[in-house]
């Protein structure tokens, strides 16, 4: 989620305390020193080995044959995963896409593997291991914090209904992603992928350059193999963004497809989680496992008809022949080369048999950007009030007014680089019923759904439209902040309807995606169209952890 422009020893053989202190302490360590700010020659010798790994770019169907085949087994599969965050998150490249990995994965694999065995497998995420964003609840011996040290060794009541889920499905939750503090809601000039817990997040493809966020580590996680998948959240670009910096897939939902409850919220009327994967089939795959009416979260509801949906039934080699899509060029501009790959793709879509209806303009575009950051500014106060009572008497903080005053006094630790003002704008703000929320909701939700997508698609009877995602990652900039070039996710995240990001190509080596977004629950369609992209443009591959762009 962001605002965009916004124990005992663990068995992957690094012990749970010197983890979780090594993370910890990494707001000084991982961001003061190892971020280059200049292009450089890069030698051999600086290139990390670490796409030479065993289960490099194996989808959940590939893992799942194997351990069917009896190849591997779940407990052979996350050691492996478990080996590989402990070679690249602290060491190597330093990833710092892991906050702390699950202390009881591999008891919880061997059980899968034993059921696997008497009863067969519970379908596609049966022992496949999952990282999940620290902001999704889980209770278990890892804690759920949002990257803040406020939230320190805090552990929820109950599972969050996407982690029930998963482990409804045979998941295996393997580990928190570090994520932009607080989902990216706590300062108008932060560093995407920064934590008081976790330091700085970095982008695999090149370590100097940003992640984005705020779903940060589990774009990187994804990227970087160090999971089979991830789960990130999207108040704004937060899926969207970084699974575009990192070459991966992000999928955000239509709100209400997947229960927010127990994820660390922004705003009921935006916020959503979904999955980031290496391709549209695993995300497909985990999605199928998300859904459901879940009493906790009114807005799910409106998802009744979805819940149980095999989203993996729409992954359509054909599914781009037939479509109507729009091109929106409103967002094309920023960058020369990125329009460049968006004209190859959609002469590619043309071959494959799409009408491209070019351009199509979204008439509201631009017509209101005060609206939408009121509305998250009053539900983050009430919402993150309500979840912060969830947790009890005993939790380390009770109000954003209570995190308010401990970053004051421990500022060297939580704002060495950045402030808190959104905090202190939301603290100001009133209650729900104020009329200024109400208009500002009012006034965000028609020109983002009936004047917005809505009105386009209607005029032009779409079936999608297609932008680009967003730029090539920038230089991390822990003084100045993020540089976002441009992107188009906002428009989505803002109606609460459904955008899939895929990778696209690549701008000097750097991963860049193209967007598919439209109607509400619109998955199924928007999985088909990204799915026949994807299988024909092949631009996914694995990063080469170069520590700054050659020359």
């Amino acid at each position: 989620m962001s605002h965009e422009s916004q124990g005992g020893g663990s068995p992957s053989g690094i012990s749970r305390r010197e983890f979780f202190r090594n993370t910890a302490a990494a707001g000084g360590l991982a961001v003061s020193g190892g971020i280059a700010c200049s292009r450089r020659e890069v030698s051999e010798e600086e290139k990390v080995p670490a796409t030479e790994f065993e289960l490099n770019e194996k989808t959940i169907a590939d893992l799942q044959e194997a351990m069917e085949e009896g190849r591997y087994s779940a407990r052979a599969i996350t050691q492996l995963y478990l080996e590989r965050i402990e070679e690249l998150n602290l060491q190597g490249p330093e990833l710092r896409a892991i906050i702390e990995v699950n202390p009881d994965a591999l008891k919880i694999a061997v059980s899968l593997d034993k059921e696997r065995k008497d009863k067969g497998s519970r379908g596609p995420l049966h022992g496949i291991p999952i990282v999940l964003k620290d902001n999704v609840d889980t209770h278990d011996r890892m804690t759920t914090t949002a990257g803040s040290l406020a939230l320190e060794g805090s552990i929820p009541r109950q599972d969050s209904y996407v982690a029930t889920k998963l482990r409804e499905a045979g998941a295996i939750l393997l580990a928190k992603a570090n994520l932009s503090e607080w989902a990216n809601f706590r300062s108008e000039r932060s560093s995407s992928g920064w934590s008081g817990r976790g330091g700085q997040c970095r982008n695999p493809y090149c370590l100097d350059r940003n992640p984005c966020g705020s779903s940060s580590g589990s774009a990187v996680a994804s990227a970087a193999n160090l999971s089979a998948g991830s789960i990130g959240t999207e108040t704004n670009g937060s899926i969207i963004c970084p699974s575009n910096a990192n070459g991966v897939v992000g999928l955000k939902p239509t709100v209400g497809l997947v229960s927010r409850s127990g994820i660390i919220p922004i705003s009921h009327s935006q916020d959503t989680a979904g999955p980031i994967t290496r391709t549209v089939a695993d995300a497909a795959a985990i999605l199928s496992a998300l859904t459901g009416v879940d009493p906790n979260d009114s807005a799910t509801a409106a998802s009744a008809e979805f819940a149980g949906t095999d989203y993996t039934k729409s992954l359509d080699l054909e599914g781009l022949n037939g479509a109507r899509i729009g091109v929106g060029r409103q967002y094309f501009g920023f960058h020369e080369k990125v329009d460049e790959l968006l004209e190859e793709a959609i002469s590619e879509m043309e071959r494959l048999g799409a009408t491209l209806v070019d351009p199509v303009e979204i008439p509201s575009r631009g017509k209101f950007e005060e609206a939408p950051y009121e509305v998250l500014l009053f539900e983050f106060k009430e919402d993150l009030n309500v979840y912060l009572r969830s947790l009890g008497p005993d939790a380390p903080v009770h109000s954003l007014e209570e995190i308010i005053e401990f970053n004051e006094k421990n500022a060297d630790r939580e704002m060495p680089y950045f402030g808190q003002e959104v905090f202190l704008k939301a603290q100001e703000k009133g209650p729900l019923s104020s009329k200024e929320y109400l208009q500002a909701l009012e006034l965000t939700q028609r020109l983002s759904r009936e004047e917005g997508i809505d009105a386009v698609m209607d005029e032009h009877e779409l079936d999608a439209i297609i932008a680009p995602t967003g730029g090539p990652a920038w230089v991390t900039d822990l003084v100045t902040g993020d540089r976002f070039l441009g992107g188009s996710s906002s428009m989505a995240a803002r109606a609460g309807y459904p955008n899939i990001t895929v990778p696209m190509g690549f701008v000097h080596g750097l991963p860049v995606g193209i967007s598919f977004f439209g109607r509400p629950w619109s998955e199924p369609k928007l999985i088909s169209l990204a799915y026949s992209f994807e299988q024909v443009s092949g631009a996914r591959r694995p990063p080469e952890f170069l520590p700054t762009l050659p020359l």
